[in-house]
């Protein structure tokens, strides 16, 4: 059996945990397989994204390209389309799909938190719109906790949204005034993320009134959000499964396989330690 060849394409793409991840992967199904890192210029991806996909088995994209690589492909897959995002690319068949609703589902599901009731979803960047279409399909009620100038932004997030999922209730407020009671507070924001480890998006008063919170943020492990997050009583989760279970779900879309959820989770804490042994700030 040959070796198969995998990559993450992004720019500037530096530090990132997906070779350590997929390795390990691979490992738990015994698939003989490489995975490197490739960080494409924006005037060469018209001539590398081609490359890509006459060399590699398959590739996963990180920022900024999760849109622009959908023009090479020849089809796009499951919600990649509703999302307008694509992070892992078939080769043999050039065909594109995203994993990140799987694996923020899967993060959820693994901390037993409900994807359910009221959702308080900080920020809105692209990763923004995964969780609050997941959370339309769930049925969840949205508010958005956005700066000022990012209303326009959560606002075109949720008539984009609204556009698959008619009946979705969703507001936009400025996240120095997001108060209530919520079942869950999703940050995707950066705020919390290496070097600035003690900075929060949003005051411990208002964790008081959340059930859980999951922080997409995963370097560090332990945010100062999730650490107060944890002294209110909430369930709390940061982002570093999330990131290893939509790489387990790029492998099943590449190469068929399965994998046995309490492996996944051994993977997950190899990669914090491998983090907080190599990396003092990573980007995926």
């Amino acid at each position: 059996m040959s070796t198969k060849h995998f990559a993450v394409i992004g720019h500037p793409i530096g530090h990132t945990m997906s070779p350590f991840i997929h390795t390990e992967l691979f490992r738990l199904n015994g698939i003989d397989a490489d995975y490197y890192v490739v960080d494409i210029s924006p005037d060469a991806l018209g001539t590398e994204i081609p490359r890509l996909l006459r060399e590699l088995d398959g590739f996963n994209v990180t920022i900024p390209y999760k849109s622009a690589v959908i023009p090479f492909l020849s089809s796009v897959e499951g919600v990649a389309e509703e999302y307008g995002s694509v992070n892992t690319v078939r080769c043999a068949d050039t065909s594109g799909r995203t994993t990140d609703p799987t694996g923020f589902v899967r993060a959820l599901a693994a901390a037993d938190i409900p994807l359910s009731g009221k959702v308080a979803i900080l920020g809105a960047g692209g990763v923004c719109r995964v969780f609050a279409g997941e959370a339309a399909r769930a049925g969840c009620e949205v508010t958005f906790g956005v700066l000022e100038s990012d209303i326009p932004s959560a606002e075109k997030i949720i008539s984009d949204i609204r556009g698959y999922h008619p009946g979705f209730i969703a507001s936009v407020t400025n996240i120095h005034q997001l108060s209530g009671e919520f079942d869950l507070l999703v940050n995707a924001t950066p705020v919390g993320m290496y070097p600035k480890t003690a900075a929060m998006p949003v005051s411990k008063q208002l964790l008081a009134g959340c059930k859980a919170v999951f922080d997409a943020v995963y370097n560090p492990e332990n945010t100062a959000l999730i650490t107060a997050a944890r002294e209110c009583g909430c369930k709390a989760q940061g982002g570093m499964p999330m990131l290893v279970w939509q790489a387990a779900a790029a492998q099943e879309i590449w190469l068929g396989v399965a994998f046995d959820p309490q492996e996944v989770v051994r993977v997950i804490s190899a990669a914090t330690q491998y983090m907080n042994s190599h990396f003092t700030g990573c980007k995926q």
